[in-house]
């Protein structure tokens, strides 16, 4: 019966040595996930400040142009 309980031990053994892989991995991927949002939101941030300038620019190439009129194609702006 020895034998049948170092097979146990070494089972179990085993079992808790790969839970605690996957937690290590779990928190790595966790953490990974989270780097990943900060950087997705820095980077639509940024767009959102492109889209402003060039939406600026836009307005002082028609005021200079003489332009009042907005043509079909373009965005309607969020209220």
């Amino acid at each position: 019966m020895i034998t049948g309980e170092l097979k146990l031990m070494s089972k179990l053994k085993s079992v808790v040595e790969k839970l605690q892989a996957l937690e290590t991995e779990r928190k790595n991927l966790l953490l990974e996930i989270d780097e990943l949002k900060k950087m997705a939101d820095a980077k639509a941030k940024t767009l959102e400040n492109e889209v402003s300038m060039l939406r600026e620019e836009v307005k002082s190439l028609r005021i200079l142009l003489g332009a009042e009129e907005e043509p079909k194609f373009e965005r309607k702006k969020k209220k």
